[in-house]
């Protein structure tokens, strides 16, 4: 079973998220589906049919929820001295084919948003990075082939996520 690393606000808002379902959803699902019962035939009921699916959908939500926050690591980055690329480090990083300045900040797989810099711990590239520290070279593998970065600053920078 391995741990899954993340924020502490990521962990308590996924424990709202699974309380949510569990105590208010399921019970308005279960109403819905009463209530399409009620209307008759099963086989021709389009509202029953929804309901059941959306039910579905919660159950497996539920589920991976509480997998999930059953293998949570919490992990709170400010406490870690961050001399060396780990959880919660915000890199800077340089690109050496194009001399690309790019800074991520690593973060577990429910807080990744590449778009936003937040890698996850778990991806090719935090993968190669972890453990390594400023002066240091990293090389990925990568779907396009490899590339090379030099790691030009590691520090931590609380996050808003």
């Amino acid at each position: 079973m391995q741990k899954e690393p993340m924020l502490e606000s990521t962990y308590k808002k996924l424990s709202m998220e699974l309380e949510n379902l569990k105590n208010v959803e399921r019970a308005n699902i279960a109403k819905v589906i009463d209530e399409a019962r009620a209307l008759g035939d099963l086989k021709e009921n389009a509202e029953y049919h929804a309901a059941k699916e959306k039910q579905g959908h919660m159950e497996a939500r539920i589920s991976e929820l509480t997998d999930l926050l059953g293998r949570a690591q919490v992990i709170d980055p400010s406490k870690l001295a961050h001399e060396r690329v780990s959880f919660g480090s915000t890199v800077i990083l340089t690109d050496q084919d194009t001399d690309e300045e790019i800074k991520y900040v690593v973060v577990g797989t429910q807080e990744s948003d590449p778009s936003r810099g937040l890698i996850s711990i778990r991806s090719p590239l935090c993968k190669a990075m972890l453990g390594k520290s400023e002066g240091d070279e990293v090389i990925v593998n990568l779907p396009g082939g490899k590339k090379k970065y030099d790691i030009e600053e590691v520090k931590y920078e609380p996050i808003d996520i």
